[in-house]
């Protein structure tokens, strides 16, 4: 098992570090910087700090080929979404669309979900307002902020995929 650290970087909290073994890449981390995983809540845009398992990865087929993981890996089509409606029994988990209560597109205009690695941050089992849709995924140019995800730029988040094995660990802050 390893352990992948993401820390902040100390002249702007919106920005880190991810490190593992033979890894050190920078990252865009959540507008609300790292709280507590107690004090995380649903749109405060703040990155959860604690453990985490990584649970799956989903790509972008149309945009590039599966890539090389020993995760469970899918790819994602235009009717996938992620719920991240507080009150709703499908809460922080990935839902089809057209879905009524509030959701997140999994099939962006942007790049940012070109790759996607799904940790386990409030999932098991999801708790009301404490926060969704928490993934690593591809940066934006300049590594501007997140609304709470870790973010990589995508060679870098292509060679996490491929180091990671089934019981690593992130660890945020």
């Amino acid at each position: 098992m390893a352990v992948w650290t993401v820390s902040t970087d100390p002249a702007d909290a919106r920005k880190g570090r991810v490190r593992g073994p033979l890894f050190d890449e920078p990252c865009a981390l959540g507008r609300g910087a790292m709280v507590p995983e107690s004090a995380k809540r649903e749109g405060d845009g703040a990155t959860p700090m604690g453990s985490f398992p990584f649970r799956r990865v989903f790509y972008r087929p149309d945009h590039q080929e599966r890539p090389l993981t020993v995760l469970p890996c899918d790819p994602l089509s235009a009717d996938l979404g992620w719920c991240d409606a507080p009150d709703d029994a499908r809460y922080n988990q990935l839902v089809r669309l057209p879905y009524g209560p509030s959701h997140e597109k999994m099939w962006r205009d942007d790049a940012l979900y070109d790759l996607v690695l799904v940790i386990g941050h409030n999932d098991d089992p999801p708790v009301a307002g404490m926060g969704s849709a928490i993934f690593v995924h591809v940066a934006r140019p300049g590594f501007t902020p997140t609304e709470g995800c870790v973010a990589l730029e995508a060679p870098a988040l292509r060679r996490l995929l491929r180091q990671l094995r089934p019981d690593d660990v992130l660890k945020i802050g």
